[in-house]
């Protein structure tokens, strides 16, 4: 038998689904190397290796067996040629730009094992697509909004969703795309650096975020009575502001949000939140030029600074904090825990916290492979994100079914019986 890569799918997969690999044909425990390689929209390099040995019958599964030390990974890891992908270019992180065309992964196998590979026995291409067939893509451009809404096959109206990013700005779409396949309305919203919208983040106005809200609101393929935000980074203290001032909101997730109003002044009617203060003095520099920014924050408990921490005790919606305890962007863990304490104090519902150890800032959704570190638009270094890439992965996992299963319970009013395996 000729050696031949096995695919289930064969051919094509969503971004977020497991794929299962084998490689059949092999000779008996024959040892060879798995390389996987992907090129994101900018041309730039991902690759992760493996090192194998086939079973008696020459037949390889990785749900079966174990990669060899070595690679990128070792142990029993089925998606860890995914998970594991790094760039070629340092400091640069994948991300999708152009959720209609999929990503193209090579798979490759390799004679024996060692820094160079030898002869070359199989190959393969695997398409891993974000938009599943049916789901429509609707740019919006109403009034000021400038956004994408995303809406699942079939016949509505669905749970609606806004979904923010960070600090890079612009119009990310692939988290919102990929949350559409499973039957909800996502609106992905920009809120600067795109288009006409500011260029810098030095101040938003929540009318801007209100608009958006009443948009959701009012479109007849959402179903009411209110909506849900999902925010990340910066995206994250910007739901709890909208959360907290605006109608219509049922719930609000965040990945690794601030409590505090982070990094811009924001206005709403007469009222003026400022940002949380910055420290220049506690920000870390390696030997290799990445920077440390997780102490730079100031503590939004104390002096001036407590008027930079979000009124979230105003909300009229249930939370849920995703955490990774090893973020080193800011304190994830300190900013829910405190967010908790504060809501509770006000006799609110207690939030769900979901802590991840072992997990980074950059919780995207599953088999994104984990980002260390890269640029940072707002201080122009690249900067330190954390996190440990298996526990990431493995977190990633975990929080979008948490992420699902907390937006299906409190906008459908349907449990769905996913439980927490971490």
């Amino acid at each position: 038998m000729v050696p031949a890569i096995r695919l289930s799918p064969a051919a094509r997969s969503l971004f977020d689904e497991p794929l299962a690999i084998a490689v059949q044909g092999l000779g008996p425990q024959q040892r060879v190397t798995l390389r996987t390689s992907l090129r994101d929209e900018k041309g730039e390099l991902f690759q992760a290796s493996a090192y194998y040995q086939a079973g008696d019958d020459g037949e390889l599964d990785l749900a079966r067996c174990p990669a060899l030390p070595g690679g990128s990974f070792s142990g029993l890891e089925p998606m860890g040629l995914l998970w594991a992908l790094q760039p070629q270019k340092p400091f640069w992180r994948l991300v999708k730009r152009d959720v209609q065309r999929p990503f193209v992964l090579q798979l490759e196998v390799f004679e024996g094992h060692g820094e160079r590979p030898g002869r070359l026995l199989a190959q393969a291409q695997h398409e891993r697509a974000f938009l599943r067939d049916g789901v429509r893509r609707v740019p919006v451009r109403d009034g000021r909004i400038r956004a994408t809404l995303f809406l699942p096959p079939g016949n509505g109206p669905f749970p609606g969703i806004i979904d923010l990013y960070g600090t890079g700005g612009g119009l990310p779409e692939y988290r919102a795309c990929l949350l559409a396949n499973y039957g909800f309305a996502v609106l992905a919203l920009a809120f600067y650096g795109y288009e006409d919208l500011p260029k810098e983040m030095k101040e938003f106005h929540l009318e801007y975020f209100e608009e958006a809200v009443n948009y959701m609101l009012q479109h007849s393929q959402v179903k009411g009575p209110g909506i849900g935000l999902l925010g990340h980074s910066k995206g994250g203290d910007l739901c709890i502001s909208m959360a907290s001032f605006l109608k219509g909101i049922t719930a609000t997730a965040l990945i690794n949000g601030s409590v505090a109003n982070v990094g811009a002044v924001l206005h709403y009617k007469d009222i003026t939140i400022p940002p949380l203060g910055i420290n220049p003095k506690r920000i870390k520099i390696s030997k290799s030029g990445i920077v440390n920014i997780v102490d730079a924050l100031n503590n939004p408990l104390e002096g001036p600074d407590q008027q930079s921490f979000i009124p979230l005790e105003k909300a009229e919606c249930c939370f849920l904090f995703i955490v990774g305890q090893d973020d080193h962007n800011w304190k994830s863990e300190f900013f829910a825990v405190e967010g908790s304490k504060r809501l509770q104090a006000y006799g609110k519902e207690k939030p769900e916290i979901v802590c991840y150890p072992g997990a980074g800032h950059y919780i995207e959704p599953p088999f994104f492979p984990m980002c260390a570190a890269s640029m940072h638009l707002l201080f122009g270094k690249p900067v330190m994100w954390g996190g440990e890439p298996k526990a990431h992965c493995e977190a990633q996992i975990d929080a979008w079914q948490q992420i699902q299963a907390f937006f299906r319970k409190h906008l459908t009013g349907k449990p769905s019986g996913t439980s927490s395996k971490l």
